[in-house]
C-alpha cells in the first residue's frame, strides 16, 4: 500500500484484500466490482494519473466513532465464528469480512488525512462492502460499517473541522448516515436517490426528514422519479444540492458515491449514464473549489452492473481530475 509521488492530484485508495469480502456467488455485491473499476481506469490511463495512498487498518477505536463499541464487537465475532450474515439475509459476510470493512474504513480515513493535509487535493476511495446502509447500531444492506460517515466524524472530532457535508448519490436512500447525523448541526447530509424505491428498501429518505434538535434542517432528501436520466439528475445537483451547500459553507466534502442510477443497474430504477456521473460530479467539484479549496473524498457504495460500472466510475474520476473524459 505504497503512497505515490509528489504532490497533489487525486489520491487512489485500492488493495486486492479488499475483494476478499465474499457475500456468495449469487450476491449482487460481489468482489468483481473493485476488479471492474480498477481495470477499467487503467486502461483509460486514469490509474496512473492517481497518488496512492498508504493505509492501514481502522481500529475498533475508530469505528466507534459513529458505531456503538458493543455493535462492533458484535460484528467481529460474528465473523470470527461463521455467521452466514448480520441483521438480515442479504447482509452476508464471510469469516475476513470485519477485517475488509475495517481495511476499507482505514483507507477512507487515510485518505480525509491526504485531502486535509494538502498531500492531494481530492480522493477516490475503490472500497467495500459499502457503508452507506450501516447506522450507529446494526448493519443493513450489503453494508457493514459507515465510512463515509466515520471520515466526517474524524475530520470534525480528530481534525478540528468544523462543518462538514455529506452528499449521497447512491440511488438508494442513506438511511445509516442519515441516522448517525440527525440531531447534528456540524453535519449536512444531503441524498439523492430513486423514490419510491426507498419505500422498499431501506423505507426512508422522504423529502420531509430533516433532521431533529439541533440538526434540524441539516438533512435533505432529494427524490428522482422512477426513470429520471442525466438532466434530471444533474438538476438534482444544481437546484437542490449546490444551493444547500453553498448557505452550510462545508470545509470538506464527502461523496457517498454509488453507481446504482445507471439504467443498467438491477438494482434500482434510473436512466444516468457515464456522462451523468460526470457532470454532476464536475458540478461538485466546481462548487468544492469555492467553498473549501476543492477538498472532496470520494467513497464507494454501489454499482453492480459489472458492465457499466467500470465506465462509470472512470467518468467520476476523470471529473475529479478535472478532466473532460474518462
Amino acid at each position: 500500500m505504497a503512497e505515490g509521488g509528489p504532490a497533489p492530484t487525486v489520491g487512489w485508495v485500492g488493495h486486492p484484500f479488499l475483494r476478499h469480502h465474499r457475500p456468495g456467488p449469487d450476491h449482487p455485491e460481489s468482489p468483481l466490482r473493485l476488479e471492474v473499476i480498477e481495470g477499467v481506469l487503467e486502461a483509460k490511463g486514469l490509474l496512473d494519473r492517481l497518488v496512492r495512498l498508504r493505509f492501514a487498518l481502522a481500529t475498533a477505536q475508530d469505528l466507534a466513532l459513529v458505531h456503538h463499541p458493543a455493535y462492533v464487537e458484535l460484528l467481529r465475532l460474528a465473523c470470527e465464528h461463521g455467521f452466514g450474515y448480520v441483521a438480515e439475509p442479504e447482509t452476508r459476510i464471510c469469516p475476513e469480512s470485519f477485517e475488509v470493512a475495517s481495511w476499507a474504513s482505514g483507507g477512507v480515513l487515510a485518505a480525509t488525512d491526504a485531502v486535509l493535509d494538502g498531500r492531494v487535493g481530492r480522493a477516490f476511495c475503490a472500497v467495500r462492502p459499502p457503508g452507506h446502509h450501516a447506522g450507529p447500531d446494526r448493519a443493513g444492506g450489503f453494508c457493514l460499517v459507515n465510512h463515509a460517515a466515520l471520515a466526517a466524524e474524524h475530520a470534525l472530532r480528530r481534525r478540528g473541522l468544523a462543518r462538514v457535508a455529506v452528499v449521497d448519490l447512491d440511488a438508494h436512500h442513506g438511511n445509516g448516515t442519515q441516522a448517525i447525523f440527525w440531531e447534528r448541526p456540524d453535519v449536512l447530509y444531503l441524498s439523492v436517490h430513486e423514490h419510491p424505491l426507498t419505500l422498499k428498501y431501506p423505507g426512508t429518505g422522504w423529502p420531509g426528514e430533516t433532521g431533529a434538535g439541533p440538526g434540524a434542517g441539516f438533512t435533505r432528501n432529494v427524490c428522482l422519479a422512477h426513470g429520471a436520466g442525466n438532466d434530471e439528475f444533474v438538476a438534482a445537483q444544481e437546484d437542490a444540492v449546490l444551493p444547500e451547500l453553498e448557505a452550510f459553507r462545508p470545509e470538506l466534502v464527502i461523496l457517498s458515491m454509488g453507481f446504482d442510477a445507471l439504467a443498467t443497474d438491477p438494482m434500482a430504477h434510473l436512466a444516468v449514464t457515464s456522462d451523468g456521473f460526470r457532470r454532476a460530479t464536475g458540478r461538485l467539484v466546481e462548487a468544492a473549489e469555492g467553498l473549501c479549496g476543492g477538498r472532496i473524498v470520494s467513497v464507494l457504495e454501489g454499482g453492480y452492473d459489472l458492465a457499466g460500472l467500470g465506465p462509470a466510475a472512470a467518468a467520476h474520476v476523470g471529473a475529479l481530475l478535472g478532466t473532460l473524459t474518462g
